[in-house]
């Protein structure tokens, strides 16, 4: 195998690859990355068994052939090589030799056939939808936040990919909090789809500025997310995800408009004094211009904040102020709505003018 490529290219392909390249210690050979020359084409591919990174690298010359070697070794060599070098990799069996003028070195690397077999998405009868990278991006960290950590609960752990209506929405909840986010409408292909949450972060890690699109490809048990040269393929989680529009409120009565700006800073303020009390906070309706937002009694003292916005409605409801802070971050309108029905009922923020986004917060007991 030889391959000739610039230091810069090299070095942007194993930042991608190498980040799933973990230490297992029952296969070490998922330390490595698989380097494959095949009629011009050349590959790096690293997994972990639930991921598999690929980055197509376009080279000046090469030679076919395929190796593996260990992936954080060899990106953090080539990254400390001088930018605007030619590099020059060649194999003989198992070791590559890696040369860019004066610099050069050799290093160990281990048979490709022990390297595990990477899942493949059949394209013919693969279901296909494709966006902007930009919007996916940002709808992703909208709904991501409220994702589990909780292994015991995996359906939690990941992002639900759906359609209803002809429309491709994304919604995540960790049984406190749910967030959906509409993405595509007038989709023509179905799907049911949960997406493990540390795979979409992965996508995301490897987005950069010259991405216009993004191609995502779902089959019954992995989902594949093309941008531009890079590959990312996963597993689905096998579970089922909530039945999460039944949680969303129709019949909340108390509604205000409220400046996401104001709102934030209101809320940290009074976060601030509810740090002994797990940042449970209270946001109030008060007639007849009133939103306030204020702290539980405690040691440090109390806060009360308030906000003037037009009340039809009085109420009162708990709610943790990180959540809530959260919630308000992954807004990204001007005015915001608030909307609750009484102390047990979920809140539910939006946009004012875009309904595509909607976050819930399950209340604190009084």
């Amino acid at each position: 195998m030889k391959i000739k490529v610039t230091q810069e290219k090299l070095s942007k392909a194993l930042n991608n690859v190498s980040r799933i390249a973990i230490g297992k210690v029952t296969l070490p050979i998922l330390n490595n990355v698989l380097i494959r020359v095949d009629n011009k084409k050349v590959s790096l591919v690293t997994t972990n068994l639930d991921m598999a990174v690929i980055d197509f690298l376009p080279v000046s010359d090469s030679e076919d052939g395929v190796v593996t070697v260990p992936a954080k070794l060899l990106a953090e060599f080539v990254s400390n090589l001088p930018k605007g070098e030619t590099i020059e990799i060649s194999s003989a069996d198992t070791k590559i030799t890696i040369s860019a003028g004066k610099y050069s070195s050799t290093i160990n690397g281990a048979p490709a056939d022990d390297f595990p077999e990477l899942p493949e998405i059949d394209d013919n009868e693969a279901v296909v939808y494709k966006m902007g990278v930009d919007e996916f991006k940002h709808s992703v960290g909208q709904v991501m936040i409220a994702s589990s950590n909780d292994l015991t609960r995996p359906a939690l752990t990941g992002v639900f990919f759906n359609t209803s209506e002809q429309t491709l929405a994304i919604a995540a909840t960790d049984g406190y909090r749910l967030a959906e986010k509409k993405l595509i409408n007038k989709v023509e292909s179905e799907v049911k789809a949960i997406v493990p949450s540390t795979s979409l972060q992965e996508v995301l890690r490897a987005i950069n500025d010259e991405m216009e699109e993004i191609e995502i490809s779902f089959n019954e048990d992995l989902v594949r997310f093309r941008l531009g040269e890079v590959e990312i393929i996963s597993k689905l989680i096998d579970a089922s995800f909530p039945d999460y529009p039944k949680l969303i409120p129709k019949d909340n009565n108390i509604k205000v408009t409220l400046g996401r700006d104001e709102l934030i800073r209101v809320t940290k303020l009074a976060a601030l004094f509810a740090r002994s009390t797990g940042g449970s906070i209270v946001c109030e309706t008060i007639l007849p211009d009133t939103f306030s937002v204020k702290s539980i009694a405690n040691e440090f003292g109390e806060n009360d904040s308030r906000i003037e916005t037009l009340v039809e409605i009085p109420g009162k409801i708990n709610l943790n102020s990180r959540f809530l802070i959260d919630a308000l971050n992954a807004l990204d309108e001007k005015n915001i709505t608030f909307e609750f029905a009484d102390r047990i009922a979920p809140v539910i923020l939006r946009n004012e003018k875009n309904n595509n986004y909607t976050h819930i917060i399950m209340p604190l007991n009084s």
